[in-house]
This record gives structure tokens, C-alpha cells and sequence, in this order.
């Protein structure tokens, strides 16, 4: 069950220099890589020509038929599926609010699935918007029984009311989804704000089957991310755990830990498990018998070195999401690495010359490694939290630049839980416009207190996603807390709640200045599969297209990191017992790299479907469903299109 580590590093090896169109690569000796094509993420997709996308490939997969559903890049979030009681099939799109104050949930009649229809969009409150947390599913409890839709509020910008800035989870009943009713509105954890909830990215829900529900939803807002609710009475639900699941081992690139999605399934014993994807620490096995008091089972860890990319040690991790098979004895998990590099910073003078600080880079600003010198290096200065409307110091503060130097701005993640700073937090690409628009070549975010879990991981650093147009003449790049602190000769602080007025001065000031420093690119590929012993949670095998390990392949072809998985295991929200039940198969919505289908024991994993329409995709969510004879059709929705419908067909 282990990987042969010779053969992969001689196949890298020998793959880097010839790179071709074929199958994918397993890290599994028994899966010899061939090359095929995959993949994208943040950038302008069904666009025409080869530029931004990879080549087209149909194999083994029918598109039965697609409904555009935007006319926005970047607008279309996850995907969910339900029969309702009038027999008929609905697909649930989310609208993540490309255009701000428009996001909400495309209701889409799929009974047909070769001419689907939007029947209904649901608005969210104010300027929130739907993400990963959109779940259609019934429930039959002692308070309620019917379809309901479970739904992660977050929102684009500030407004003058709490209601209008929507977060925790909202929930809808769709028994008749043509006309849904509001059953609860962004409720969550209070604990911050008092008159709203706190942001979450994603919720997954399940009825337990004893009269209760339940659903956990991230928390983006405390070290205690992981909220579990009591939704037994949908109208009424109940706050009744919350942890930051302590004590893992957190041993990826990045060392950032945040549960970021969720699969639940009840075991054959009659136990109910939760896995938390949970970044950096991999992915965590909870059991949730008893929701109110959960208990980690187990416990993944990363390998020391990534099997496909030798180089890489630590392997990025970025544990995304991913679902188990019917009996939980195999898990499938999604690693989320929008960029194939990491970008170490070394400090060239002052008191800490020669430190290195770990570092990554933002998978949609302009590319370390496109710099003339394919690095980027010069005297950086602070520029406080960065977001629209704040004061960004000049770059002439920085004095005169050396022939081959970069002006380079340091701004802090955030502001959360920062009583000296009480406005809302910003997108990092947020931060990373103010940059721009000041004038500097290179944008460092620093994480905040929260995200070092209070000094717990100093180090930590999340480059994530991008939520607002950049003008892509800046480098973005992210480091941890320590950093800030340090290289502006401050102590370290991770104080919850930051400590009013900042006695003594303990963070930087904006205007600081801070020393010379050289970052440069290190190639580490992009995010993959890993398949998982369900019990014990060892790595068995690893899954990535060839284009994610190849150096041709960084940039010009988008995203081409893996972001979903669905396992179709019996559950009667996706439908009647179908032929792909606990077969093996695994459905992938991969950002640019299309939609791919694999199958997988507990020897590895390989590709057996793909299909990338003409002009690209850049697939978000995957769901399962089924058409009028009963059989097995699969959704994706695509970022900047809408919906997709497919057949699997091998």
C-alpha cells in the first residue's frame, strides 16, 4: 500500500523533459503515467482560441446538455442536486456574487436532462453570496419532514445593516422548489459581533435518522472553525459545539490549519463520521454520534516529500474536500493548490540576514517566475490591512531602487477580531489592488492573529482565492505572522482579540519601513488526489493530470488544480440505487482541467473519463442526480458559464 518512491522520482524526472497529451499520473507503480490534459481556476474561460484554457478531450463522457447561467466571469459557485415530491429533478446553482450584492442560488429543472430550465433564482440578503456550502436534501425528524436547502452565507462588502451582511447558514424549504420558503436566515455563531453571524464557506448537513439533523458549517472568523448545529427543528436551529479539532499534526507546506469542507457518512457499525478538510493538517475523522460532543478518530498526515514532485518537501497540501466510499473504508480527498509554486523569502541585510521565511504565491497575480529575473527582490515597507478606501504609503518612501529591484508593499490579513481596526475584512485581492494601484511591483499578505491560531502556528500563511478584479502588474505573495512582526523589529504578538490601543507598539505601523529581501520561485505543481485508507487514513495512492508536473504548463492554461469530488455510494438523495453505486467510480470537477471520471480500489486510482468543452472550463462543484429512466447523470457547474450534464458512458 505504499508507493515505490524510485519509480516516481525516475517517471518526474523523465517527464519534465517530454511532456505529452494523455492519461493522468498515479503515484501507484501498478498506474504508469501516459499524459492527458486538465484545468483552471481564477481567469476568463469560454472565451474562444487555445489561449487560457488546455486543448478540448471527450472520452468516455456524453455532455448531454448545458445552460448558461452568467454572463460574469468568476460568478458561478457549487452545484446540488434533489428529486422533488412532484417527481421532478432540480439542480441548485450557487451565485458567489462576481458582481457583488447579486448572489444567491439558481433553481434549475434537470427532469429533463437534455433541455434543462431555470425555474427560480433565490436571492441572498444584502451583499451575501453562495459558495462551497450548497446542500439540497430531505430530512424526516421530529420537528419536520421534507426537502430543505442548506446554505454558507458570505457577503462582497460593508453595509449599513448587520442583516444585510449574511453569515452562518441559512435554510429554505424546497418542497416545492418553484417557490421556496425561508425557514432561517444566516444563522450561526454570535459570538463576535452579537448582531450577526460570523462568515462560513461551507455547510454540509445530515439527518441522523433517529429524529434528529445536524450540520456543521466552517466558521471563518474564530480558531474554533468547525460549528456544529442541531437543525431538527430547520426553523429553530441551535448552536451545540464548536472546535478547532486540537491537537492534530500539521505538517504541510504553509502550515496553515482551517477546516475549509466537510463529507458525513454513518458507518457500518451505525456511527456517524465527519471528515474536516482541514488544510495543512489533512484531513481529520470526527465522530459525531454524539454531536455535542465530537471526537477525533483520526488523523491524516502528509508524506515528507510529495511522491509525483520529489522536490517538494513538505508536500503544499491544501486539503480541500472529499467524500468517502459506501463503507468508509477508502476516502478520496482533494488537495486545492492554485499555484505549482512556493516562493521562500530570504532577508538580504539588517538584523535578520540570511533568514528564510516560508512563503507561497497567489494563484491569480502575475508570476514570480515571470520576472526578468525570476525573482523578485528590494526593500519592502508596511502598508497596514490594505483594503479599499485605506491610505497606502508611497513607494518613493522606499528611496531609490536598484537596476533589478522591486518595490515591494507588506499589508496584514484581515482585520478580524481587531478592535483598533473595527472595519470589515477584505479580499486579498483587495489588498493586493491597493498594491497595484499605489504603484509597488510585489504585494506580501501576512496572516493575522486568528489565522496563526493565536500564536499556535506563527508561521502559518493561506494564500487564497480571489474575490475582486486585480490588474495583474503586482507579484502577490503570502507569508505568516511572524514575519510581519519581525522584518518591521517588532516582537511577535498573536493576542485574541488584538490587544486595544497595541500597547507598547507591537504591530508595525503603516510606513514602517522593513529590510531587503529576495523571493524566487520553486516549482511544487499543482493540487492533486490522494486516495486514503479509510480507517487508518494512509496515503494509498496520488492522482494528477501531467500537465499539474510539468514546468510548461504554469501559467497560459489556467487553473490546474483539482477542486471537487463526488462517490456515488447509495444515498438516496442522489437518486434511485443506480449501476456506479459503490462501484468505484469517482466524479471530479478539476477548474480548467474539466470534468474527469476515475476509478479506484484500495490498490490506486486512474482515469477512465474527461471531457473539456471548445473554449475551455472552469469547474467549481460536481453533483450526482438522475434522469427519467432512473439512471446516473452527473452536474458541474462552471464558473463562468453555468451549468454542465453529463453521462458517464464507460
Amino acid at each position: 500500500m505504499h508507493r515505490k518512491r524510485w519509480y516516481v522520482t525516475a517517471f518526474l524526472a523523465t517527464f519534465l523533459v517530454a511532456t505529452s497529451f494523455g492519461s493522468p499520473v498515479s503515484a501507484h507503480p501498478g498506474h504508469p503515467a501516459a499524459g492527458q490534459g486538465d484545468d483552471d481556476f481564477f481567469g476568463g474561460h469560454q472565451h474562444g482560441g487555445i489561449g487560457g484554457h488546455l486543448p478540448p478531450v471527450q472520452e468516455n463522457v456524453d455532455l448531454l446538455s448545458k445552460l448558461k447561467l452568467t454572463n460574469a466571469a468568476d460568478d458561478v459557485s457549487d452545484v446540488s442536486a434533489l428529486q422533488a415530491p412532484n417527481g421532478k429533478w432540480y439542480a441548485y446553482v450557487g451565485d458567489w456574487g462576481a458582481k457583488c450584492a447579486s448572489g444567491g442560488v439558481n433553481v434549475v429543472d434537470i427532469s429533463d436532462p437534455t433541455s434543462p430550465e431555470k425555474v427560480r433564482f433565490i436571492n441572498s440578503s444584502g451583499s451575501g453570496y453562495i459558495t462551497e456550502g450548497v446542500q439540497a436534501l430531505h430530512i424526516d425528524t421530529t420537528a419536520y419532514t421534507g426537502d430543505i436547502l442548506v446554505l454558507s452565507n458570505e457577503w462582497c462588502r460593508t453595509m449599513p445593516s448587520a442583516k444585510q451582511m449574511p453569515g452562518g447558514i441559512t435554510i429554505w424549504d424546497i418542497n416545492d422548489p418553484t417557490a421556496p420558503k425561508l425557514l432561517v436566515e444566516a444563522f450561526g455563531d454570535f459570538d463576535l459581533y452579537g448582531n450577526r453571524a460570523n462568515e462560513s464557506h461551507s455547510v454540509i448537513a445530515w439527518d441522523a435518522g433517529d429524529g434528529d439533523a445536524y450540520a456543521a458549517a466552517i466558521d471563518n472568523e474564530e480558531i474554533l472553525d468547525v460549528d456544529i448545529f442541531e437543525i431538527t427543528d430547520p426553523r429553530n436551529p441551535e448552536l451545540i459545539a464548536e472546535t478547532d479539532l486540537p491537537g492534530v499534526n500539521v505538517n504541510a507546506y504553509g502550515s496553515e490549519k482551517t477546516s475549509h469542507d466537510y463529507d458525513v457518512l454513518q458507518f457500518p457499525d451505525g456511527s456517524w463520521h465527519l471528515m474536516v478538510s482541514d488544510w495543512d493538517a489533512g484531513w481529520i475523522d470526527v465522530d459525531v454520534t454524539d454531536a455535542e460532543n465530537p471526537a477525533i478518530v483520526g488523523d491524516h498526515d502528509y508524506d515528507p516529500c510529495d511522491a509525483l514532485i520529489p522536490t517538494a518537501c513538505p508536500p503544499e497540501g491544501n486539503a480541500h474536500q472529499g467524500e468517502w466510499n459506501g463503507d468508509g473504508s477508502l476516502f478520496l480527498g482533494t488537495d486545492e493548490d492554485s499555484s505549482p509554486f512556493r516562493l521562500p523569502i530570504t532577508i538580504q541585510d539588517g538584523p535578520l540576514a540570511g533568514e528564510v521565511f516560508a512563503a507561497g504565491e497567489f494563484g491569480w497575480t502575475k508570476q514570480v517566475a515571470s520576472f526578468p529575473d525570476g525573482k523578485v527582490n528590494g526593500p519592502m515597507v508596511f502598508g497596514g490591512y490594505g483594503c479599499p478606501g485605506s491610505t497606502v504609503p508611497n513607494p518613493s518612501v522606499l528611496g531609490p531602487l536598484g537596476a533589478d529591484e522591486e518595490a515591494i508593499i507588506v499589508f496584514e490579513r484581515g482585520p478580524v477580531n481587531d478592535p483598533n481596526n473595527p472595519g470589515e475584512a477584505c479580499f486579498f485581492s483587495d489588498k493586493v489592488r491597493s498594491g497595484e494601484d499605489a504603484g509597488y511591483d510585489v504585494v506580501i499578505v501576512a496572516n493575522h492573529h486568528t489565522g496563526a491560531q493565536g500564536g499556535a502556528l506563527p508561521d502559518a500563511f493561506l494564500c487564497g482565492g480571489q474575490g475582486s478584479p486585480v490588474l495583474g502588474t503586482a507579484a502577490g505573495l503570502c507569508v505568516g505572522h511572524r514575519f510581519m512582526h519581525e522584518v518591521f523589529g517588532r516582537t511577535p504578538d498573536y493576542t485574541l482579540p488584538y490587544p486595544v490601543g497595541d500597547p507598547g507598539d507591537l504591530e508595525p505601523n503603516a510606513g514602517d519601513l522593513g529590510p531587503r529581501m529576495e523571493a524566487a520561485s520553486e516549482f511544487d505543481g499543482w493540487g492533486c488526489v490522494r486516495l486514503l485508507d479509510g480507517a487508518s487514513l494512509d496515503e494509498i495512492d496520488e492522482y494528477c493530470l501531467p500537465e499539474e508536473l510539468s514546468l510548461d504548463f504554469v501559467s497560459g492554461f489556467g487553473d490546474l488544480t483539482v477542486h471537487e469530488v463526488e462517490v456515488p455510494r447509495g444515498d438516496p438523495n442522489e437518486g434511485a440505487p443506480t449501476a456506479d453505486d459503490d462501484s468505484g467510480l469517482a466524479y471530479f470537477s478539476w477548474y480548467s482541467g474539466g470534468f474527469r471520471v476515475a476509478e479506484f480500489d484500495d490498490t490506486g486510482i486512474h482515469e477512465v473519463g474527461a471531457f473539456i468543452d471548445q473554449g475551455g472550463n472552469d469547474f467549481w462543484g460536481v453533483a450526482l442526480a438522475e434522469d427519467p429512466n432512473g439512471d446516473r447523470i452527473v452536474l458541474a457547474s462552471d464558473r463562468d458559464f453555468g451549468l454542465y450534464i453529463f453521462r458517464y458512458t464507460g
